[in-house]
């Protein structure tokens, strides 16, 4: 028998793998902040990179075959110089400038993809939006764990079929992820709980991955970007609601 608290960590990392294992991104809202309501953040955060870890590892044995190698290849190459600036201005800047700032773009794009008759659209990799998107993924990731919109803006953009989306995206976040896990490691954070809430999740985690590839798989092109647009919209309308409490 589960105690409550574990009960509540797995129904969280449920949620947050099936969102993220339907639309590739967005379980940023959902993890951390949910698992933080129970557990202390020394614990959540490192649980949260953990299962991420898990996940884009399965997905990627999966579909590898579904990875844009080169575009994911260029994401985390421009994503590297972003991860100081974005902890630097974690540490040392107007973090509520910078969530309105990019809330707001993030929601004026989403807004304007979804109701515009027709959207830019990248039919290869372009060097100006690669390194844009990456280097953005990399000050979110590295200021608020928040890789995802950025990513997704650029997979939007390329209009990757949904398997393309969901794939591509679980290969930049496997290596982000590790990273991220090499320093808690590094800072002695990663702990025998840590562990024993990740092993008790796997169960969890594989049945979310099955159930969200299913549902991908189901996606239309067109449908599917409505969900990843009206996802961007609510992750936006986050950071501005954020940046709007001081």
């Amino acid at each position: 028998m589960l105690d409550p608290v574990t009960a509540y960590v797995l129904a969280v990392v449920f949620i947050a793998t099936l969102i993220r294992s339907t639309l590739g991104f967005g379980e940023a809202l959902v993890a951390v902040p949910l698992l933080a309501l129970r557990l202390p953040i020394s614990i959540a955060a490192p649980l949260a990179v953990l299962v991420s870890v898990a996940m884009a590892g399965i997905i990627v044995l999966q579909d590898w075959r579904h990875v844009q190698l080169r575009s994911a290849t260029g994401l985390i190459l421009a994503a590297l110089p972003g991860i100081p600036v974005g902890i630097l201005l974690m540490a040392k800047g107007d973090e509520h400038m910078v969530k309105l700032i990019l809330g707001l773009f993030i929601i004026g794009f989403s807004i304007y993809s979804l109701a515009a008759k027709t959207t830019p659209h990248l039919r290869r990799d372009h060097p100006r939006w690669l390194f844009g998107c990456g280097f953005l993924s990399g000050v979110l990731g590295g200021a608020y764990g928040m890789n995802g919109p950025p990513l997704a803006v650029y997979g939007a953009l390329r209009r990757w079929a949904p398997q393309h989306f969901r794939a591509t995206l679980q290969g930049y976040f496997l290596v982000a992820s590790l990273v991220g896990l090499g320093g808690y490691w590094a800072l002695g954070i990663w702990s025998g709980t840590v562990t024993r809430y990740f092993l008790l999740s796997l169960p969890a985690v594989v049945i979310a991955i099955l159930i969200g590839r299913s549902m991908n798989r189901q996606m239309r092109d067109n449908g599917f970007f409505r969900f990843v647009y009206v996802g961007l919209v609510v992750i936006g309308g986050v950071l501005v609601a954020q940046a709007a409490v001081r």
